[in-house]
């Protein structure tokens, strides 16, 4: 099938969205040399609002408009950090993921003005941050420290941290490494330390069903490991039914021998719960790993914790 002339893609309009397009633009060029994009930014509820993003209905606030545009015909491709997609309901009628780039760094880092490390801060600093995971897991593992929300994108949080409204803050390395800020790390959180989103470090690239041109054109960017993974973890999110409020934390690795393993946690908000399961599968298909480690936290008591916490 012949490759569309122009591919208009969406996204928000954030400085780190449009990063991430520019990388989108970047691989389809060279896939397919003298193909056109442009770029169609959407300003999303989730960065107009800079209240509790429970109060929008959840992470879904980041998509509502990127899908409009799609699916209104506005643009073609919409390019969507995985992460930000809600797993317990389904993509938009009429939409679907046409490819899944190669993940980049899934783990969390931490911002401290002085360079300090996590274990170095003292008692009672405070960390910028509204993720629900990332609350509870410090919670757990250092509850001297205070968590203060802050909302918007990776700069406007900088310059908020910048101004003085937290002494710390924890971003996703991914993020930073986007927006070209990676100096600003003090230190990369371990996986053990700071277990990641589902979905962390992938960018996704959903298209209408029906437009088999630009989906045919888009797929040879397909990452298929990352695929594997990204399966999996979402199928323990649609399993286990989280939902903005719940403290899930989880990540899939595909080794090379096409081995997969999947670890993941249900937190309560305080940290004092902590649930855990860690299983490997060889050729099994990823979505029944998911299954099979959401079933193994259901039997400890997921249902449970994850009921209990208000959204």
């Amino acid at each position: 099938m012949a490759v569309p002339e122009l591919i208009r893609i969406t996204t928000r309009s954030s400085p780190m969205a449009l990063a991430q397009v520019e990388r989108v633009r970047a691989e389809l060029a060279a896939l397919h040399p003298g193909i056109r994009t442009e770029v169609v930014p959407v300003t999303t509820s989730g960065d107009r609002w800079q209240g509790a993003l429970s109060a929008l209905g959840g992470k879904g606030a980041f998509t509502k408009e990127v899908d409009e545009a799609l699916l209104t015909g506005r643009a073609d491709l919409a390019v969507h950090c995985m992460k930000d997609i809600p797993a317990d309901r389904p993509l938009p009628a009429g939409t679907v993921f046409a490819a899944h780039l190669k993940r980049d760094d899934l783990r969390d880092a931490l911002v401290h003005p002085g360079g300090l490390t996590l274990d170095e801060l003292p008692d009672g600093t405070r960390i910028g941050t509204s993720s629900v995971r990332r609350v509870a897991q410090l919670a757990s593992s250092h509850p001297r420290l205070r968590c203060v929300p802050i909302r918007g994108n990776a700069n406007s949080r900088l310059a908020k941290l910048d101004a003085g409204e937290a002494d710390a803050l924890m971003l996703a390395v991914s993020g930073l490494e986007r927006i070209g800020l990676s100096e600003r790390i003090s230190e990369t959180l371990s996986l053990e330390t700071m277990c990641p989103p589902i979905g962390a470090g992938v960018l996704a690239l959903q298209c209408r069903e029906d437009d088999s041109a630009t989906i045919d054109a888009v797929a040879g960017l397909n990452h298929q490991p990352t695929w594997r993974e990204i399966t999996a973890e979402r199928m323990l999110l649609h399993v286990l039914q989280g939902h903005c409020n719940s403290p899930i934390a989880g990540y899939a690795r595909a080794e090379r021998d096409g081995r997969l393993s999947l670890r993941a946690r249900v937190f309560s908000p305080d940290g004092k719960t902590v649930l855990d399961a860690h299983e490997w599968a060889g050729p099994l298909d990823p979505a029944t790993l998911g299954t099979s480690v959401a079933v193994a936290l259901l039997r400890q008591g997921a249902r449970e914790v994850i009921d209990a916490i208000p959204h």
